[in-house]
């Protein structure tokens, strides 16, 4: 069975298997492509994924033994929106630093363990925030960096580099901004890892629709999709290519007292195709707190 890939990363999780960049969405939902107005930022999130099944390679089909697993992440986002113009938009940048735990108990692959570390950290030199009367937008580019460790399936890192870009539209459906439907996609482009195997191209696409129910409250119906455009090279790649799709639900709460927003999400992955190596399935649930400065 070739190595999987099982990280956490930006914004959420890299579970992708043998195959996939750093970013899993399911972690900015509704209004994700929205940037805030200048000002410095921390995000804080709280991601875990639960592992139900291996979906076997190049199939949608559960590998039929037990592999269960859990990865958990604490990603701590830091951005700064400046007062500078490029092309109508603020211009700002961002980092993130993840701590991730891994906990598997995989019978396909004999492979049992847990660790926690510092995981690959992602440099943004370039976010772009566009706001209409009724509408959002984003643009950004980024570096995810082969920081952490890679040497085994528990270890932090993905064990390669990750460009990826950012596009994105809010659109407010009523005048007083109550009602909202976004879409954000993020493209990736991979290096070659230690072992000589490059995952493909992947596209990640998440969406939220949203409905303020008062001044600090609002819910909404969210969703990815992801799929890899580029086939993988190298050790132990093959033609497959992998796609995953999610529901799931969220609710903010903006909070008078901390002067901040907190938010959870559940999500459920209902059809998921592996790659060149298995694909994890399950399900997502996610905390954020978001603290202007």
């Amino acid at each position: 069975m070739n190595k999987l890939m099982i990280g956490t990363v930006l914004f959420g999780l890299s579970l992708s298997a043998n195959a996939g960049g750093h970013y899993v969405p399911g972690v900015e939902g509704v209004k994700g492509p929205s940037v805030p107005p200048p000002g410095n930022y921390y995000l804080g999130y709280l991601v875990r994924y639960d592992i139900d099944a291996l979906k076997a390679p190049g199939t949608d089909a559960d590998i039929p033994v037990s592999n269960k697993g859990t990865v958990t992440a604490i990603t701590n986002r830091f951005v700064h929106i400046s007062n500078t113009k490029i092309l109508g938009a603020d211009y700002g940048v961002e980092a993130i630093v993840p701590i991730i735990n891994k906990d598997f108990n995989f019978t396909a692959a004999g492979y049992t363990n847990e660790k926690t570390a510092i995981g690959d950290i992602y440099v943004g030199p370039v976010v772009l925030g566009w706001h209409g009367d009724r509408w959002d937008a984003v643009g950004a580019a980024g570096i995810w960096l082969d920081t952490a460790n890679s040497g085994e399936l528990a270890s932090a890192g993905d064990g390669f580099k990750s460009v990826m870009l950012t596009g994105g539209v809010t659109a407010y459906l009523s005048e007083d901004k109550s009602l909202s439907a976004s879409g954000l996609m993020r493209y990736e482009t991979n290096s070659e890892n230690d072992v000589g195997f490059e995952p493909g191209d992947q596209i990640s696409f998440e969406w939220g629709i949203g409905k303020k129910i008062n001044s600090n409250v609002e819910i909404g119906l969210v969703g990815y999709d992801q799929w890899q455009v580029s086939k993988d090279k190298g050790t132990g790649s093959t033609a497959n290519k992998f796609s995953k799709h999610a529901i799931g639900v969220e609710g903010s709460y903006f909070s008078p007292a901390i002067g901040g927003i907190l938010k959870a999400a559940y999500y459920n992955e209902y059809d998921v195709e592996a790659g060149s190596g298995p694909a994890p399935t399950g399900d997502t649930i996610r905390l954020t707190f978001i603290k202007p400065f």
